[in-house]
């Protein structure tokens, strides 16, 4: 059953030409442009690449910073003792622990955005898989989130670097600013993005990498972009 959807929706989507691939810049100007709620929207960017998202030797992962910023407050939680804990609270980490936090978040405490984690601190880490996991929250070493600096990681995610990985649908994800953002900040954004993305493209993979590339906001209609 197709999903309804409101009459703001329509009258917006009926703004968009949907056999169009927009200019970046315009691109951006229209999805501000269209009506929508009145809080700040969430812009946000769909990728589709040119993988087999059946093979992990053709998935992507990683992290970038955003030139911008993502407009977004990011709430941390970060896996460190002993000095490295100290460290990261200093550069801004909301929640710091061990053994502690690990027992915390295995009891349902999942009150933050993502996780980042010294090496050493993978004995506690690894068992949250199974929460973690499903979430996007695992750390990881591509993603920059399994470091032994992690006050440098913190204080890097929380100026405007995110994370990203392939879906099943051999589509990437990412926030990539404020519908408050002006146009030409949200097309730095994601020309960063798009470029750090380009240069991670897999060797086994074949053909065009960069296939499609959607913009829109949280509750807004998609805008499909010239982007090769």
């Amino acid at each position: 059953m197709a999903k309804k959807r409101s009459r703001r929706y329509q009258k917006a989507a009926a703004q968009v030409d949907r056999s169009k691939r927009y200019p970046l810049v315009e691109g951006m100007a229209l999805i501000k442009a269209l009506a929508g709620p009145k809080f700040d929207e969430t812009v946000d960017l769909a990728v589709r690449i040119g993988i087999d998202a059946k093979k992990t030797d053709q998935l992507v992962r990683g992290s970038v910073s955003l030139p911008r910023g993502t407009g977004k407050t990011v709430k941390i939680a970060v896996f460190a003792e002993g000095e490295k804990a100290k460290e990261a609270l200093a550069a801004g980490a909301d929640f710091v622990g061990s053994a502690d936090l690990a027992d915390k978040i295995e009891k349902g405490f999942t009150d933050f955005d993502m996780t980042i984690a010294s090496p050493d601190m993978m004995r506690y880490v690894g068992k949250l898989g199974k929460v973690l996991g499903p979430q996007g929250k695992m750390p990881s070493p591509k993603a920059g989130t399994v470091t032994p600096n992690v006050a440098a990681a913190v204080r890097e995610f929380k100026a405007g670097k995110i994370e990203f990985r392939t879906d099943a649908g051999a589509n990437v994800h990412a926030a990539i600013g404020k519908k408050s953002f002006n146009a030409d900040d949200l097309a730095a954004n994601l020309t960063a993005f798009v470029d750090h993305l380009r240069a991670l493209r897999p060797a086994q993979a074949k053909g065009t990498f960069i296939q499609r590339v959607v913009v829109s906001t949280s509750m807004g209609p998609g805008v499909t972009l010239a982007v090769e």
